[in-house]
C-alpha cells in the first residue's frame, strides 16, 4: 500500500510507545503530526525522531484538555485520516493519589479528541488502552473476551471508561476504533536513540533495572517472592516497544481500508503470549548485559496482581501481527539505551 500522503495525528507521540510508533509510521511514508504537551515527555526527543527517520515530523505542543487548541490543529492539518492516541497520565501509584488529575487529564482530553475529530469527519481511531481492565484474571491466558474486572486504579478505570466512551461514540457516528490493550512494553529502537525516559523514580521494573544496572539506584526491590509461582514472583507478559509500535500499524491499515467483516469498535490484546516471573528478567537483563544486578525482595506491593499474560490469537489472525522480540533482545536493547543516556542525556 502507498502510504505517502496519509496523514495520521499521533497525541503523545513524543513519548515512549508514541515515539517508536511514529519511527514506524515515518519508516512507511506516512505523513505524521504529533501533538504533546511534554507533561511526560521531552521536546528533545524529535531531534532523535528525526535522527532515525531522515526528518522531523510536525510537532504541536499543545493540550488536549484545551479543546480551542485542538481546534485550531485539525484546522491547520487538513485531511487528517487517522488519530493514534497515546496521550494520558499513566502511572498507577500517581492515578490512586491524584484521582481526579487523572479523571481530568484522561477522560477529558479523549472526549475532546472524539468530538473534534467528528467535526473535521477524522473518523478512524486507535486507542492506547491497557491489560489492567481485566484485573486479577479468573484464567490464563487472558483473551478479548476475559471479564473486564472492577479496576484497581484510577488509572485503569480511565482505560476502561475511554474504552466505553469510543464504543459508543462508534455506535452513534461514523467513527472507526480499535483498542489496543497492551501487556507490559520494555526495550527500546536498536539505535538506542530512543527509549524508556521515566521522569524521578520509575514505576515500571525494567527502567528501575538498567538504573540500577548503572548505578542511578543502589540496588533493585523486588516487592513479594511468596506469590504461586514458580520463583514466588510476580509473572507478566512483557513484550518489545517496537512490537507494539507494530501492532499500532496494522491496525491502522486495518481502520484505513476495513475488510467487510471489521466491526465498527474492535478490541486486541497487545503481549507476547508468554509470561516472566521479576526474577526470570532479573536473569535475562544479567545474561544480556553481562552485569550482576543487586536486588533484594521486599514487601509486596498493594494492588499488584499475581499474574496475567496474553492469549494473542485474535491479534495474529485478525490484524496478520505477531510479538517477534524474545526477553534476551528486549533487555540488550533496553541496556544499550540506558548506557547512551548516559553518554549522551536527554536534558
Amino acid at each position: 500500500m502507498n502510504h505517502s500522503g496519509i496523514k495520521i495525528l499521533v497525541t503523545g507521540g513524543m513519548g515512549y510507545i508514541g515515539s517508536h510508533t511514529v519511527v514506524q509510521l515515518l519508516a512507511r511514508g506516512y505523513q505524521v503530526v504529533i501533538a504533546d504537551n511534554l507533561c511526560n515527555s521531552n521536546r528533545n526527543i524529535l531531534g532523535r525522531i528525526a535522527q532515525i527517520a531522515g526528518h522531523a515530523p510536525q510537532f504541536y505542543e499543545i493540550d488536549l484538555c484545551d479543546k480551542q487548541r485542538l481546534i485550531d490543529l485539525f484546522e491547520r492539518e487538513r485531511d487528517i485520516k487517522a488519530v493514534v492516541h497515546f496521550a494520558a497520565l499513566k502511572a498507577v501509584g500517581e492515578s490512586v493519589q491524584h484521582p481526579l488529575k487523572y479523571y481530568r487529564n484522561n477522560l477529558i482530553s479523549l472526549l475532546n479528541l472524539v468530538e473534534v475529530q467528528d467535526s473535521f469527519k477524522s473518523n478512524n481511531l486507535v486507542f492506547s488502552s491497557s491489560c489492567t481492565v481485566y484485573g486479577e484474571p479468573d484464567a490464563l491466558p487472558v483473551t478479548e473476551k476475559s471479564p473486564v474486572k472492577p479496576a484497581t486504579s484510577p488509572y485503569g478505570n480511565t482505560k476502561q471508561v475511554g474504552e466505553e466512551i469510543i464504543r459508543e461514540q462508534c455506535a452513534a457516528s461514523n467513527l472507526r476504533s480499535i483498542a489496543l490493550r497492551y501487556f507490559n512494553p520494555v526495550g527500546a529502537h536498536e539505535s538506542a536513540l530512543i527509549g524508556e525516559l521515566p521522569i524521578g523514580t520509575p514505576n515500571n521494573l525494567i527502567p528501575y533495572i538498567t538504573q540500577t544496572a548503572i548505578g542511578k539506584r543502589p540496588f533493585l526491590n523486588v516487592f513479594g517472592n511468596d506469590y504461586p509461582t514458580t520463583d514466588g514472583t510476580c509473572i507478566r507478559d512483557y513484550i518489545h516497544v517496537d512490537d507494539v509500535a507494530a501492532a499500532h500499524i496494522a491496525a491502522l491499515e486495518r481502520l484505513i481500508n476495513p475488510p467487510a467483516e471489521a466491526e465498527r469498535f474492535e478490541v486486541f490484546n497487545i503481549g507476547t503470549g508468554r509470561g516472566n516471573t521479576v526474577l526470570e528478567v532479573v536473569r535475562a537483563f544479567e545474561e544480556a548485559s553481562n552485569q550482576k544486578l543487586p536486588y533484594q525482595i521486599a514487601p509486596r506491593r498493594d494492588g499488584d496482581i499475581e499474574k496475567v499474560y496474553a492469549d494473542t490469537s485474535l491479534s495474529n489472525a485478525v490484524l496478520n501481527w505477531k510479538a517477534e522480540k524474545d526477553i534476551h533482545t528486549m533487555m540488550a536493547s533496553a541496556w544499550e539505551w540506558e548506557k547512551n543516556l548516559k553518554i549522551n542525556p536527554i536534558v
